[in-house]
């Protein structure tokens, strides 16, 4: 836990700070937000402005407490999201601002045999990993269900893919040893509720993923330390897996010889049985009705343009974007020019993982004026592919619903 003096709230004068940050948007004037139309579900423009954190770009604000930002398509044309544009998720209002030379993270739990305490310096001691993934909000494209579900009414841009650098959660573990009983690990946070009533963003993995190669701790996003609003001064990597498992500001890691009943496992972040094509199953936290959610599923995005964009008749156009999934490998993009009439493949770019966004194009020459409907479609290695009818959930989650792009051609 922290001390009061360590924590930080987004208070009136952190408004404050970031509306002057977003002062340099002066000249761009209603522009910006002119800009925010076309690239946003209508659910999400009623509630979106662009804004500034400290040390962040003008990202797609959604609330200020607790800070809710995502990141502008713009910032998808390339596979690396920058760390100042990376979106930020809290749950709780209280953030706190750590001292990297007093951090410490405790390692134990009664699914442990021994407990251990290591500060930053003595993370970096161990075996350096680095691992390209995507961390994506569950509730990524709520603001774009019918009819309406209630939260965070995120457009296209609750994501980001970064370079990660830390150590294996599992080296740790090693430390201190495994039960042969125990069946969770459970991960906290530092930052809090402004009441002692809320309950306190904990969370658990199943020990399997837990120990997998790639489950890490990391100190470096993009070959830097860890920007505050994502996570500084260490948070928990947990490639494949929707953003909620991925800890911030991690305080400590518990392995458990059953079930972790918090709010957060128990009552949020759960989706109906058998609604979803998903692989990863978290059995120990499975009810009659429902299962937490985990793998993220495949799905695609055009970043090259906006609806309503106009381009010339004859010319030579390139569609292009991005796809990613749970972590089995994008095996391939379709396009279509027609609105879903035809489909034809586009081809893939540049492969950094399969954790990775995958980078995807598509060139078209459009021969006749009027509009045209661009339409992309991802597959992955298990033949996983996007819907195109939205799977209802009571909280809005994973909306892979194939996209489409009208172009105006003149």
């Amino acid at each position: 836990m922290t001390n009061k003096d360590e924590t930080t709230m987004i208070t009136r004068r952190h408004m404050i700070e970031a509306a002057g940050a977003c002062a340099a948007l002066a000249g761009f004037g209603s522009q910006a937000d002119a800009a925010l139309a076309p690239m946003l579900p209508e659910g999400t423009r009623l509630e979106a402005a662009l804004d500034a954190l400290p040390g962040k770009k003008p990202l797609i604000k959604l609330s200020y407490r607790p800070p809710n930002y995502e990141t502008p398509i713009e910032y998808f044309r390339s596979i690396i999201t920058p760390n100042d544009a990376f979106f930020v998720r809290y749950h709780l209002s209280v953030i706190p601002q750590l001292n990297a030379s007093a951090w410490t993270l405790s390692v134990g739990g009664d699914g442990a045999n021994g407990e251990a305490r290591f500060t930053l310096n003595e993370l970096k001691q161990f075996t350096p990993v680095e691992l390209v993934a995507l961390c994506q909000c569950s509730g990524n494209r709520r603001g774009l269900f019918r009819p309406h579900v209630p939260g965070v009414e995120w457009g296209y841009g609750a994501m980001g893919c970064a370079r990660w650098t830390g150590v294996r959660l599992k080296d740790l573990l090693d430390k201190v040893g495994i039960k042969k009983k125990s069946i969770e690990i459970v991960v906290a946070g530092a930052d809090g509720g402004i009441s002692e009533n809320t309950p306190r963003f904990v969370k658990s993995i199943p020990l399997w993923k837990g120990v997998e190669e790639t489950t890490l701790i990391a100190y470096e996003m993009n070959g830097e330390p860890l920007p505050h609003w994502n996570g500084f001064p260490a948070r928990l990597i947990v490639p494949g897996w929707t953003g909620t498992y991925w800890m911030k500001h991690l305080s400590s890691i518990a392995v458990t010889t059953k079930p972790f009943d918090g709010f957060w496992m128990k009552s949020a972040y759960r989706i109906p049985i058998g609604k979803f094509p998903v692989v990863a199953r978290f059995i120990s936290q499975e009810t009659a009705v429902n299962t937490p959610i985990t793998e993220m599923v495949t799905n695609s995005l055009i970043t090259s343009h906006a609806d309503g964009e106009m381009v010339r008749a004859g010319s030579n156009v390139i569609i292009s974007g991005i796809a990613w999934d749970g972590g089995f490998g994008i095996n391939g993009v379709d396009v279509s020019v027609n609105a879903g009439k035809s489909w034809a493949p586009a081809a893939l770019g540049q492969d950094l993982g399969r954790f990775a966004f995958r980078p995807w194009s598509y060139r078209f020459s459009p021969a006749m004026r009027g509009k045209t409907v661009v339409m992309a479609r991802a597959t992955n290695m298990i033949g996983q592919s996007q819907t195109t009818d939205l799977i209802q959930n009571p909280a809005g989650y994973h909306h892979n619903v194939v996209q489409a792009v009208t172009l105006v051609v003149s």
